[in-house]
């Protein structure tokens, strides 16, 4: 049994071919196909099922890869700590973060630490913070910011940046621009705009509503919050963001949803850094914390 087998097997399972695993390692496809064969012959158990062009996890894959994972984030920690004692950070990170994030402290303590660490390579990957997180506590980022209504797992340790409840987002003529609070009551019979299922902000806005014994499913779920204020804007509908996400827009007004539940932007990290992790983890903290 080899590790470069265990990183083949990862990769695949990861990515859903061989074909795409062999394109991310640099290696050719029949060598990936053929090392996979040679770890199965060894474990005496089929760990892919090669179904056409479609690739899954057998049942005994399934039990085999945590432990692949393991081994390879054990060869990696041994490569970290060497470097640590060797005081270089170098290697490469994995960085998720909320579509379309341009919040300055990030954006600042993100080319703070390109200027610092040059070396590093970094990968950036945008979605939902559900599924950031449960990459972040599977080992499959090393880094992210994220939204969040519930506490983060116990795999994942994080700094909150921002802790808000939700707001209605109109445009300044809009009849509920002067309100102090919209009800979610009220929004049942109008067009509510706001993020996807797995964010935050749609994770506060169906426990509120819930809370209410009212349902609200928004009419329009957008990738990014730009979206939801430009439609806004075009008088689409309404907005259900936070305050946060609407600041700097003249035109429009964000009135707090009554009794929202808060949902918080956090800078989270996987329980095990990498000294990059860690450094870039310090450079966006200080930034961050600039902008509370």
């Amino acid at each position: 049994m080899e590790l470069h087998q265990l990183r083949y097997l990862v990769a695949v399972a990861d990515l859903g071919s061989f074909t795409a695993a062999a394109a991310h390692l640099h290696v050719s496809q029949s060598g990936v196909s053929a090392q996979i064969a040679k770890l199965e012959h060894e474990v005496g158990h089929r760990l892919l099922d090669r179904r056409g062009r479609t690739v899954s996890v057998t049942a005994a894959g399934h039990e085999v890869l945590p432990h692949a994972r393991a081994a390879l984030a054990s060869i990696a920690t041994i490569a970290a700590v060497s470097d640590e004692l060797s005081g270089v950070v170098r290697g490469s990170l994995r960085l998720g973060t909320v579509i379309g994030c341009t919040i300055p402290g990030y954006l600042a303590g993100f080319a703070a630490f390109r200027r610092t660490h040059p070396g590093v390579r970094i990968s950036v990957v945008e979605g939902n913070s559900d599924l950031l997180i449960d990459d972040l506590a599977t080992g499959r980022l090393d880094v992210a910011l994220v939204t969040h209504t519930a506490p983060l797992p116990d795999a994942v340790t994080g700094l909150t940046v921002i802790r808000e409840p939700l707001a209605v987002v109109v445009p300044r003529g809009h009849p509920w621009a002067d309100r102090g609070a919209v009800t979610c009551a009220e929004l049942v019979d109008v067009t509510v705009l706001s993020l996807p299922p797995g964010t935050g902000v749609r994770s506060a806005l169906t426990s509120t509503c819930a809370a209410a014994r009212v349902e609200v499913t928004p009419a329009v779920a957008a990738h990014s919050p730009d979206s939801v204020l430009a439609l806004v804007e075009l008088g689409s509908g309404v907005g259900v963001l936070t305050a946060a996400m609407a600041a700097g827009r003249d035109t429009l007004a964000a009135i707090p949803v009554e009794d929202s539940v808060e949902t918080s932007l956090s800078l989270a990290v996987s329980s095990t850094p990498s000294a990059a992790a860690r450094a870039l983890t310090t450079a966006l903290t200080k930034e961050l914390a600039t902008d509370r």
